[in-house]
């Protein structure tokens, strides 16, 4: 089958096609056909060399899938050939055929289409992890979550619109503003042009409840300082460096919690708690229209470098997804 490989850590046109067997199923496995596969962060994070595939799954790039399933594992039930599916999976997505476990597997609903699915499960298991499992996310609440149009940015907002939550946000120009605003963003920040750490403290004294940080370095500290009694910083990547400068007076006498996670190396119960989570609160609203995935650009595979040097530029509104 084809396949998206590269042999050395490197920028984007260390990728290549690459012709490799298909893969073999566990037990609770479905093979899936793939037709569209989701770019994100942690595959050119891969790519780099700063995130290896955890022992024993595949090194191939690619987080999440959808396609027809074509062959099923001895003991999948619930599951059929033929039948349409989108996939989280711990690798293996950017290739003609990926094994995925059927825990975190789910059908595609006729009002979505295959194109849009591959784009949800990532994004949206991430998300719902860290902001409602970790982050502990309740109505009403006031929430930064930076990088408003990334994918993880979109999921976040959409998913906070279900809790009623006051949404603060930044993002790099005055586009992307303008399409945070029509989510439902009540306070957009434009971090090239102004400090949203000060701009956030005049609209709201240093009293937000939970914030969600991909950016780390300096943001650290400025989300800390944002937060009220009993608040959150929940990171889950650091483009800007994993080390921060902190007063940790701050953190004890406003009691907050520091928090993190990857989402990657849990075990499949812990996905499968989630896939049933987004089940019941998440994917009735993607059937109905008021969530979506957006889709900033489309690739076929042998432009997966071009797909790559989209996301790294981060001027996409939305998922860059691949198509097979």
């Amino acid at each position: 089958m084809k396949s998206v490989n590269f042999d050395r850590p490197g920028p984007p046109d260390v990728m290549y096609l690459k012709d490799v067997g298909i893969p073999k199923l566990k037990k609770n496995q479905i093979l899936i056909k793939v037709k569209f596969a989701g770019v994100n962060r942690p595959d050119i994070v891969q790519r780099e060399g700063n995130y290896p595939a955890p022992n024993g799954h595949s090194p191939i790039l690619g987080l999440e899938v959808s396609g027809t399933i074509v062959e099923l594992g001895k003991d999948v039930k619930d599951f059929k050939i033929g039948e349409k599916v989108a996939a989280l999976v711990n690798g293996g997505g950017y290739a003609e055929y990926c094994a995925a476990d059927q825990e975190t597997c789910f059908k595609v609903p006729s009002e979505i289409s295959l194109k849009e699915a591959a784009g949800i499960p990532e994004c949206f298991f991430t998300v719902w992890s860290n902001l409602v499992i970790r982050g502990k996310l309740k109505k009403n609440q006031k929430v930064l979550v930076h990088g408003g149009t990334s994918g993880i940015g979109i999921a976040s907002i959409q998913i906070l619109n279900i809790f009623k939550a006051e949404i603060f946000t930044t993002v790099g120009n005055e586009k992307k503003m303008e399409f945070c605003k029509k989510l439902g963003v009540k306070h957009v920040f434009n971090y090239k042009k102004q400090d949203f750490h000060e701009e956030i403290k005049k609209i709201n004294q240093n009293n937000l409840n939970l914030v969600l940080d991909y950016i780390g370095g300096d943001y650290i500290k400025k989300n800390l300082d944002l937060l009220g009694p009993e608040g959150k910083l929940v990171n889950i990547g650091f483009q800007n460096g994993a080390i921060a400068d902190l007063n940790f007076m701050k953190v004890m006498l406003k009691r907050l919690t520091i928090t993190g996670s990857t989402l990657r190396i849990r075990d499949i119960e812990f996905k499968a708690k989630i896939l049933k989570d987004l089940e019941k609160n998440v994917f009735p609203h993607l059937e109905n229209g008021s969530i979506k995935c957006y889709i900033d650009s489309v690739y076929k595979i042998e432009d997966v470098i071009s797909a790559h040097r989209r996301l790294q530029e981060g001027n996409h509104i939305g998922k860059v997804i691949l198509e097979l």
